[in-house]
């Protein structure tokens, strides 16, 4: 298991901490750029015989008073068997883990947030209790969730069916901890929703600002650090490619103008790092 590895800004104490790893096609990643172009970026070495790629499962704890929130809650542990084989293989269902190296437990979280509903980013939602029921992972916590994703979620289509878990999510609405928002919302003092759609209509990232600092949790606005660099590199997970690419853009703007801190979920652990430029050019560089 990854150690959590704790970041400040202004009065915030984040810990960015980790399920675990998916692998997924390169290519499907990168979307319609030319393997030629991506492969020496990502290391050819980091790509394995079946042309799968490592994603990271990042996600983040927040204390700010009384308040800890968790953003995104990884795969979890109910995919098992040949849909895990074939469909999301990978190291998975850390998450627990993760918080118990923090001295946090399920019933210390008192707000959960997703940055959208695909299946890595919410398996964490829900659990199955020792009789079968699917219930809520963290009992005291409020489960905050852009409307307009969720209703998507609930009503797939069959693009987006595939990674849409409803046992992830109805069981929220079931137990009252459910609380649908539209737009930019505060989740906790200093943290915000900040809408950044492209990926899903109604995805979402995060924005921790005190005291003069900023961070930004990107969620899927993109999948590895280059696609911050060079925002036309859009995945083919992508619904509205074109929105995405505006999403980016102003994301990118945002992070050099507030020298924000970003955390990239699928980046290698723990994927924060800042955006500089220089002689006109991007680099995303590590933390």
């Amino acid at each position: 298991m990854e150690k959590p590895v704790r970041y400040r800004v202004g009065n915030l104490d984040i810990a960015v901490i980790c399920d675990g790893y998916i692998k997924l096609d390169a290519g499907a990643v990168m979307g319609l750029v030319p393997r030629v172009l991506w492969e020496p970026i990502i290391g050819p070495e980091n790509i394995d015989r079946e042309h799968r790629m490592k994603l990271s499962l990042n996600c983040i704890v927040v204390r700010s008073g009384d308040e800890v929130l968790l953003v995104d809650t990884g795969m979890g542990d109910k995919v098992q068997g040949t849909p895990r084989e074939r469909g999301f293989p990978g190291e998975y269902g850390k998450l627990l883990e993760g918080l118990r190296a923090l001295g946090l437990g399920p019933e210390d979280v008192t707000v959960v947030a997703n940055t959208h509903l695909h299946a890595d980013h919410c398996g964490w939602n829900t659990r199955r209790a020792g009789d079968g029921r699917l219930v809520p992972t963290f009992p005291r916590a409020r489960y905050i969730i852009q409307a307009g994703e969720f209703d998507a979620a609930m009503h797939p289509n069959e693009r987006t069916r595939g990674t849409y878990f409803e046992e992830n999510f109805a069981p929220l609405a079931e137990s009252g901890q459910l609380e649908l928002v539209e737009g930019e919302t505060e989740l906790i003092p200093g943290v915000t929703y900040w809408p950044t759609p492209g990926h899903t209509a109604d995805h979402a990232s995060i924005v921790l600002s005190s005291a003069g600092e900023t961070a930004i949790y990107t969620g899927d606005l993109v999948h590895h650090a280059v696609q911050i660099e060079r925002p036309a590199w859009i995945a083919a997970f992508d619904i509205l490619p074109l929105m995405s690419l505006e999403s980016k853009k102003k994301l990118a703007e945002r992070a050099l103008r507030e020298n924000a801190l970003l955390i990239c979920v699928h980046n290698p652990f723990p994927g924060a790092g800042r955006l500089i430029e220089r002689d006109g050019r991007r680099t995303f560089v590590p933390a």
